[in-house]
Formats: C-alpha cells, sequence, structure tokens
C-alpha cells in the first residue's frame, strides 16, 4: 500500500471497517507521512448480520448460520448496555457463553477505544472485538 500510495499520491483511500484495527494503523500511518485522507466505510454485511468476507466462501451453509447468529449475538449484546459501561467480567461471560452455545473456539473478545484501541468499558466509545475459528476457519469482526 505504501508504494502504491507514493506511486499515485490520492487524495483520498478508501478502506473497510471489518478490520478495524488494521484500517486504525494504516490510517494513522498514511495521514501522518502523505497527502492523503484514508476515509472509512461501514462493514457491509448479510441478511444474518455477518460480515461479507472471502473468508464466508470457505464455511458450509450450517457454519454461516452460525457464524451470523455469533454477529447478531454481540450486536444486541452491546445494544443492551448502550450509554452504559461493560465490564471485563461481562465480557469474560460473554466469551465462555459463546464458547458453549455456538461450539467457537474464541481467540479473543474485548471492548476497544475506537480512537486508540486501549481496553475500555464505554460502550458508546468503543468496539467490541472478536476473533474466533469456526472449524479451523478463522472469522474477525467488530461491532
Amino acid at each position: 500500500m505504501i508504494r502504491l500510495t507514493e506511486k499515485i499520491k490520492p487524495t483520498k483511500i478508501f478502506m473497510g471497517e471489518k478490520d478495524f484495527q488494521q484500517l486504525l494503523l494504516v490510517k494513522q500511518f498514511i495521514e501522518n507521512n502523505f497527502k492523503s485522507k484514508v476515509i472509512s466505510c461501514k462493514t457491509i454485511r448479510d441478511d444474518n448480520k455477518l460480515a461479507l468476507s472471502s473468508r464466508n466462501l470457505l464455511l458450509n451453509k450450517k457454519n454461516l448460520t452460525k457464524a451470523g447468529r455469533v454477529s447478531r449475538n454481540l450486536i444486541n449484546f452491546k445494544k443492551r448496555f448502550s450509554n452504559k459501561m461493560i465490564s471485563k467480567r461481562l465480557i469474560l461471560e460473554k466469551k465462555v457463553e459463546l464458547e458453549k452455545n455456538y461450539n467457537i473456539d474464541i481467540e479473543y473478545l474485548e471492548m476497544r477505544d475506537k480512537k486508540n484501541l486501549s481496553i475500555s468499558k464505554k460502550v458508546n466509545s468503543s468496539k467490541i472485538f472478536i476473533a474466533y475459528y469456526l472449524d479451523k476457519i478463522r472469522l474477525i469482526d467488530n461491532f
């Protein structure tokens, strides 16, 4: 991306929020080193609320449905606490619940500040990040 930015010198670069951590780091780097502005674009989701990704092609129908349920579960979890705080204990309980109910192996489930990715408890200024394995396929998302 650096070479491409150096060559074409874009004024704007559009990136999706699907991998929000990567977006934030790339945005900071590009905007500090080039005269380009990085514009973040919302994650596109299917009817099940699963983020669209080429990795979804690796999932069978049953696991696509399961991944959509995980997404909806986390979307609803965050909505329940809007304008409030979510403790580390609640995040840990949600992790255990998701692993048990959906038979998934969660690599991480964290709530982090949207601006600096520090661990946070404040729902409105944060995103919930998850990385998990569903039949050896690693999926990531944020809400």
